[in-house]
């Protein structure tokens, strides 16, 4: 059996009715967003926590707002104030271009907190965020208080020290701590209902039609959840990966060894040719 090409990869985007969209931190590089790769990676932008060898698993955990709510909040402080200033690549355009090509449009499904999805004019209604959201709010103390929108909390950060300097945010019903609503190491208190109410609009989505067609973009081999997700899906597969584009040999892949914005901007151009090859040639 040969391996698929892109010829065939253009061929699934044209003959599906709708397309699932699969994203991990490596979609946001282009953008300018750090992708931790390691402990390694985490201490480049936080050196403070290299000196401390405070670890990626350490620092996002629950017990980090318990052991230093303002270096726990310095680091988390820090990532909200740097996703909502970024803005999203050009990529993004282009898979919204794609989808616009679909009878059933596009549906996200990424483990990414950053927001960058919404930011760039996807539908926040067709958006699984399977970890969680930085722009929600939950109580540490459990106390049952609903999530709420981080939209009011400015932080101020020493970012040398990875340290909180503005107060830290406090729930509105109970006045303990608050912590963003992301599913962090060893987590028994995410409040995950936000992410299953998007999970079963997905569901319903998914339902309606059966030409599906896959675009996996920057998902991590460490924690697999995108990739096992996009696996799972059973429909044609166009991974987009520059380390790790590789796919079962049981599934029906296309692999692109690229960053997100180039693949894209390749997968685009292909679609683009493809259009142009088709088009009678105009009399002159």
């Amino acid at each position: 059996m040969t391996s698929p090409t892109l010829f065939d990869a253009v061929h699934w985007l044209r003959n599906a009715d709708g397309l699932l969209i699969t994203a991990g931190a490596g979609i946001g590089v282009d953008s300018g967003l750090p992708d931790f790769r390691g402990d390694a990676g985490l201490w480049q932008h936080y050196p403070v926590l290299g000196e401390r060898k405070l670890s990626f698993a350490e620092i996002a955990n629950p017990l980090a707002f318990d052991d230093d709510a303002k270096l726990a909040w310095g680091f988390y402080g820090h990532r909200l104030r740097l996703y909502r200033e970024t803005m999203p690549h050009r990529g993004f355009a282009i898979l919204q271009s794609i989808a616009a090509t679909m009878p059933h449009g596009a549906f996200v499904f990424t483990s990414n907190v950053d927001g960058q999805f919404q930011k760039a004019g996807f539908d926040e209604t067709r958006i699984v965020e399977c970890h969680g959201s930085i722009h929600h709010l939950q109580c540490t103390r459990d106390c049952g208080a609903p999530l709420w929108a981080a939209t009011p909390f400015e932080p101020e950060i020493d970012l040398l020290a990875c340290r909180m300097l503005s107060p830290l945010p406090l729930c509105p019903n109970c006045g303990a701590l608050a912590r963003p609503n992301i599913m962090m190491f060893d987590d028994w208190s995410w409040q995950s209902e936000r992410s299953d109410r998007q999970a079963e609009r997905y569901r319903q989505w998914r339902g309606q039609f059966q030409r599906l067609v896959v675009i996996e973009l920057g998902a991590g081999v460490a924690i697999p959840t995108v990739r096992q997700f996009s696996e799972r899906s059973q429909a044609p597969l166009i991974r987009i990966n520059p380390l790790h584009a590789d796919a079962p040999a049981s599934a029906t892949a296309f692999p692109i060894k690229q960053g997100a914005l180039d693949g894209l901007t390749m997968l685009g151009n292909a679609l683009a040719d493809e259009i142009t090859e088709a088009s009678p040639t105009a009399d002159t």
